[in-house]
């Protein structure tokens, strides 16, 4: 049986059967997998972004439906590709930063800071985003997002929400 040893900058892995190579590679494919994802979603390439998930996709994202009705939970690459649309024709620029992805066995995490540009009046929304997503044969089958929506409502309607509940609670008294 032939081993071989893989190099990744300081680190010297062994490949080949029994070595645990295999579940490595898998998760630097799954890794892979969503950075593609993400950028091709940022790059505003949703039929490639949907390239990479399988064909009942389930996706969901914590948020008020009534105040982004795009958001929630969508099934299947029709309704996703519909939402993901719908984000990019309410804003005329995106982009993000990464500061971790963390990868074990078929999920990924990621948190993002996002940044989109209203198409209105180009102001830039930013808000911090966890992202997990689970992977079966190579193709993203899950994801799910939790954002501070709370923050993120304020940025979108551009309006100091807890003022506002403050207020409408002092008018009840």
């Amino acid at each position: 049986m032939k081993r071989e040893l893989q190099r990744r900058g300081d680190e010297t892995t062994r490949v080949g059967p029994n070595t645990g190579g295999d579940k490595e590679m898998m998760k630097e494919l799954h890794r892979r997998r969503v950075l593609e994802l993400l950028d091709a979603f940022y790059a505003g390439d949703i039929e490639r972004a949907l390239a990479l998930c399988s064909d009942d996709v389930d996706f969901f994202s914590n948020a008020p439906v009534d105040i982004l009705p795009h958001l929630g939970h969508h099934h299947g690459k029709d309704d996703v590709r519909q939402m993901w649309k719908t984000v990019h024709s309410r804003y005329s620029s995106m982009r993000y930063e990464l500061p971790f992805i963390a990868v074990e066995d078929d999920k990924v995490a990621v948190q993002l800071r996002a940044f989109f540009g209203k198409r209105r009046n180009g102001r830039i929304v930013q808000f911090d985003i966890a992202i997990f997503f689970t992977l079966r044969d190579g193709k993203i089958v899950r994801i799910r997002e939790i954002i501070d929506t709370f923050d993120l409502i304020e940025q979108v309607v551009e309006q100091d929400v807890a003022e506002l509940i403050a207020g409408k609670a002092g008018e009840r008294k």
